[in-house]
């Protein structure tokens, strides 16, 4: 539901900001006031073409914010989360409800779109403004005009949505035996080569018999036994001067250590210094050690240094091979495995694969059918109570039709075996024609109002707005029209943009839209009518310029009969 839209620097507005709630809200107002700009202004936002000619003479840029309420609307909160834009909660549970999208238009430029702060493509925007708003009349978000809107209404209508997942889920399980059954009949020699490349590959890393571990470890060795002199004749010289050769460092902190026993008799501050060198000296005896230990432990074996380089270039020769690094070539044999173990596993009868895809396609089959029954009844439903509406509104003789063709069962789908189309015929003698190629506006507004209101149950897009849908109408007509759009309000947020007092005395909330001019400059401004407000609109529907006790007495009457 639309609860809050700013308005700045966009056409005749300056700023314009407005608090909406639930319910039938009409927007009335003098001719030329600008009752449109609110539209215009919702559907910038929500993706229609930006031209800055659009933008406020004298300003640098025009701006549109809109907030909206989520709580009702899980396939837009769905969305959000999908695409990360959704808002961040304060812990009250309430962030993922609220929607904030932003539309910047600057003079120079492209525009730019924010969701809840993000910066967002025009495609996201479109995207989720279908979810949110549904604007009927000659505007761009009129979603029934859509072939995939027309059927999910229908379904819907029908009582069938949660049938047509399960439609769906039967579809693919159908269609994933049958593509898998289409991959062993056309493979052919092709797979069997395959299998035969598979087994000779895995065999041959098999028969490396190494982890990634071992290779690492066995570069280490070949490095250690390649440079086994450098090892040993630094080793050696090392030892010689920390304690086997003429003046080793352990002689000569032995020595420095007894000099400073001597002094300590003169000054016992030099304790802790001839600690620290007695403690040295026991390190160097045990580096000396350590490096004694380890020269004897170097094998010298030249047969091995050449095992190990045989070895390793056993291991980099299949990884030039298998274009890899050596310390993957394990896990390549794993990837190599799982696939060779797919192809087997696929080596099953034909016969038996046939069969199952055939009784998937059989389970599916059935359910489609028995969904093309319920679409069909709930059409014939559907037809009759929107073709009775159309009586209702002045087009007596227009017929609603909901037109469901069989498909090929080679064009089947998930969405089932039927193509779903409305079609209309707005006056007597006219030949059914897809709703899409309805000539006038106001004709397919007050079309869209008679669906709506059979689907308000069903319908999932909260916020309907309806821009001048009694053009051409008046009278008994007009009250009907505002009835309907009453009725459709008491269960979503329906915002109404019309001329006629009829029309706009049904509703909950009127807004009242006025131009003035001064210092030169034109100004649109709107704002909510109270109780004593709406009887003098309306009263100034009624009766132009003239106004009387009569006429304001027959305004407050019409509000008082349309319930307030």
């Amino acid at each position: 539901m639309l609860s809050h839209i700013l308005i700045q620097d966009l056409a005749v507005v300056s700023t314009l900001e407005l608090e909406l709630g639930p319910g039938m809200t009409a927007l009335t107002g003098e001719t030329g006031a600008g009752k449109s700009i609110l539209i215009d202004a919702l559907g910038l936002a929500l993706g229609d073409r930006a031209d800055a000619a659009m933008i406020r003479g004298g300003r640098e840029r025009a701006e549109v914010a809109a907030s909206f309420d989520l709580t009702a609307v899980p396939a837009a909160r769905d969305w959000l989360a999908e695409q990360d834009l959704a808002e961040e909660g304060d812990g009250d549970g309430d962030g993922d409800n609220n929607c904030a999208i932003r539309r910047v238009l600057p003079a120079s430029g492209r525009s730019r779109a924010y969701i809840n702060g993000h910066l967002a493509s025009g495609t996201q925007l479109k995207s989720l403004g279908e979810r949110l708003v549904d604007i009927h009349g000659q505007h761009a978000h009129q979603s029934l005009l859509r072939p995939a809107a027309q059927r999910d209404l229908l379904d819907g209508y029908a009582g069938q949505t949660g049938q047509v997942r399960e439609l769906a889920s039967l579809f693919r399980d159908y269609r994933a035996r049958d593509d898998r059954l289409r991959a062993l009949l056309t493979q052919g020699a092709e797979r069997a080569a395959r299998l035969d490349l598979l087994r000779f590959q895995v065999e041959e890393l098999e028969g490396l018999g190494l982890t990634a571990p071992d290779i690492e470890e066995l570069d280490r060795e070949q490095r250690r036994l390649a440079h086994l002199g450098l090892l040993q004749g630094t080793a050696g010289r090392l030892l010689d001067a920390l304690y086997d050769g003429e003046g080793a460092l352990r002689d000569q902190l032995g020595r420095a250590e007894a000099e400073l026993d001597g002094l300590l008799n003169f000054d016992e501050r030099l304790g802790e210094v001839r600690d620290l060198i007695a403690g040295a000296a026991i390190q160097v005896e045990e580096a000396a050690s350590g490096l004694r230990q380890y020269l004897d432990g170097l094998d010298l074996d030249p047969a091995l240094l050449e095992q190990v380089e045989a070895r390793l270039a056993q291991v980099h020769d299949l990884a030039r091979k298998y274009r890899v690094l050596p310390h993957e070539l394990p896990e390549t044999l794993e990837r190599l495995r799982g696939e060779l173990a797919g192809l087997e596993g696929d080596e099953v009868s034909l016969d038996v694969l046939t069969r199952e895809r055939d009784g998937a396609w059989q389970r599916y089959r059935d359910r489609a059918l028995d969904l093309s029954a319920a679409r069909q009844a709930a059409a014939t439903r559907l037809s009759a109570t929107v073709s009775a509406a159309m009586a209702e509104l002045g087009m007596k003789g227009g017929r609603f039709e909901v037109q469901l063709t069989r498909l090929a069962e080679e064009a089947a789908s998930t969405q089932g075996l039927d193509r779903v189309e409305f079609l209309v015929s707005a006056n007597p003698g006219q030949p059914l024609q897809p709703l899409a190629k309805v000539a006038s506006g106001g004709e397919l507004s007050r079309i869209s109002l008679c669906i709506q209101v059979a689907t308000a149950e069903c319908a999932a897009i909260p916020t309907l707005v309806f821009d001048e849908v009694d053009v051409g109408i008046g009278g008994a007509v007009a009250e009907v029209v505002g009835r309907l759009l009453r009725a459709l309000g008491e269960r979503r947020q329906v915002l109404c943009v019309t001329h006629l007092p009829q029309v706009a005395a049904q509703a909950h909330h009127q807004l009242q839209v006025r131009k003035e001019t001064w210092d030169g400059q034109t100004h649109t401004h709107i704002r909510h009518l109270d109780a004593e407000a709406r009887i003098d609109e309306i009263a100034r529907m009624l009766g132009g310029t003239t106004i009387t006790e009569k006429t304001l007495a027959h305004a407050g009457e019409m509000i008082e009969r349309a319930g307030g």
